[in-house]
């Protein structure tokens, strides 16, 4: 009788974790590279119905869109290292691409597989260690390619490239809901499905090359910027429309290693094109015009296929019966310009590269539709917004803030009312060091370096485009002074020595 009374208390128990563990939701995190705000319809915009994303827009439809999501570092690994560690580049060792990930600290996938999460990382990785804290892992090779990618899983580079012939958002896309269709029905699952687009070189799929033929993209009204408002830092740059995309961005010279078929289609379209463009010999205005229609209709073309990918997604979640129990986030590792200011990169903490999407969804704690245009929230808040999801513990030592009772209309009365930026890699394309402090109105940055040495400062409400920095104007003194005095207290408070 014992011993019954025994199995019976143990089966109790089980089935009490058996029950919380399959009541606590799923997690499905979708990730781009490189996705600008102004390529998403449900934020507006002169391009949102020149090129519509439904199915994003469904997200926001069903759930809830920020205006202002801001990153720490608008650069690729770096913001990659933030989400996974809840912690800033100088804490988490990932300042610059060129640094390596420390995989055996602590992470979020790590503590969600201790919270009994299955968990899963499928795409671009590009942080150059062996992925942790992942029951699975299928992670391109670097930047990855656009067609037929490679994929590492189990510390080794997969031989059979049958199942990988095809274009990569698509192939990512099989590989995420194959591992959905195979995962462990039992255990809640937390999925970052992560995408190469539509980081350059923007090749798009074969089935949207004539799509915007037919169309003139508008131009920003900033396209052809001179940069003689601000100080020395914006004119430095290297990533000019005009001047720096070079053959293989604008699609002169190919990137990926096509099949023989593909080749002929992809080659078919661009090589008449092409050679019409050289046989002008443009130069001036008419040279960037042309670089600015091909580079935007080739991006918005790989956003294209991101968005049906999404619905792909969204298709498989509403017939599995998962969408109820699914929290959908979907966002990008940093925003970028899309002509704005005459560039086509990112790295800056001007708008443009500085806020990044973030759509999500979550059945029954969201309100459909919402529209959060008040709260400042960062890719450093992704961590332990994951953790709360779980009803898992959130480390002490992380530096964001959950934004679970932001989704549901209940921010915290104490929320931050300003956001630190740190951006560390001054050999790319030309952009100097800096950090600052933004408000949600003044903007205050710091150009440390000694050839550059500089400050700026831009009241957006006054100057949405960041065309004039007011950087000593009397009428500003008082914002200066106290964001300055702000600067140094977040710096502080994040540990930057």
């Amino acid at each position: 009788m014992k011993n019954w009374k025994v199995f019976a208390a143990l089966f109790a128990l089980s089935i009490g974790a058996f029950s919380k563990a399959d009541t606590r939701p799923n997690i499905l995190f979708l990730f781009t590279d490189d996705h600008a705000t102004q390529a998403i319809s449900a934020y507006g915009g002169p391009l949102s119905e020149l090129a519509p994303t439904p199915n994003l827009d469904r997200i926001a439809e069903e759930g809830m869109l920020f205006r202002k999501c801001y990153v720490t570092n608008s650069i690729c690994g770096p913001s990659r290292a933030v989400i996974l560690t809840g912690k800033y580049s100088h804490l988490n060792g990932f300042k610059k691409n060129s640094d390596h990930f420390d995989g055996s600290q602590q992470t979020v996938s790590k503590l969600l597989q201790k919270a009994g999460y299955q968990t899963a990382v499928i795409g671009k990785w590009h942080l150059k260690t062996e992925p942790t804290g992942f029951d699975h892992y299928e992670v391109l090779k670097g930047q990855g390619h656009y067609y037929n990618p490679s994929f590492r899983t189990e510390g080794k580079w997969e031989k059979n490239h049958e199942k990988h012939i095809g274009y990569t958002t698509d192939v990512i896309t099989d590989r995420s809901l194959d591992w959905l269709e195979n995962r462990d029905p039992e255990k809640p699952f937390f999925l970052m499905s992560q995408h190469k687009a539509p980081h350059g070189r923007w090749e798009p799929a074969l089935r949207h090359l004539e799509w915007l033929d037919d169309v003139e993209v508008p131009e920003p009204e900033t396209l052809y910027d001179d940069y003689s408002g601000r100080g020395p830092a914006a004119a430095a740059h290297k990533m000019g429309i005009a001047d720096h995309m070079g053959d293989p961005r604008l699609m002169l010279k190919y990137s990926s290693k096509h099949t023989p078929e593909q080749f002929k289609v992809f080659d078919g379209y661009f090589r008449p094109r092409n050679e019409a463009f050289l046989a002008q010999k443009l130069e001036g205005k008419a040279k960037t015009a042309w670089h600015y229609q091909r580079y935007i209709k080739n991006y918005l073309r790989c956003v294209k296929a991101v968005d049906e990918n999404v619905g792909r997604i969204l298709e498989y979640l509403d017939q599995n019966d998962l969408t109820k129990n699914t929290v959908l986030i979907y966002s990008s590792d940093q925003g970028f310009y899309l002509g704005e200011h005459g560039w086509f990169d990112k790295r800056w903490m001007y708008e443009e590269s500085f806020r990044t999407p973030l759509l999500v969804r979550w059945p029954g704690k969201i309100t459909p539709g919402t529209v959060n245009s008040q709260d400042i929230v960062s890719n450093l808040d992704y961590a332990e917004t994951f953790l709360e999801i779980a009803e898992a513990p959130i480390p002490d030592d992380m530096q964001g803030r959950s934004l679970v009772p932001v989704f549901q209309g209940a921010t915290p009365k104490d929320w931050r009312t300003s956001h630190y930026y740190h951006y560390y890699e001054s050999e790319g394309h030309g952009v100097a060091v800096h950090y600052g402090v933004f408000d949600g109105r003044y903007k205050l940055i710091r150009f440390p370096e000694e050839h550059i040495d500089s400050w700026e400062l831009y009241d957006l409400q006054t100057d949405p485009n960041e065309m004039e920095s007011r950087y000593g104007d009397p009428a500003l003194a008082d914002q200066e002074q106290r964001l300055k005095g702000e600067l140094a207290k977040l710096r502080k408070q994040f540990l930057v020595e």
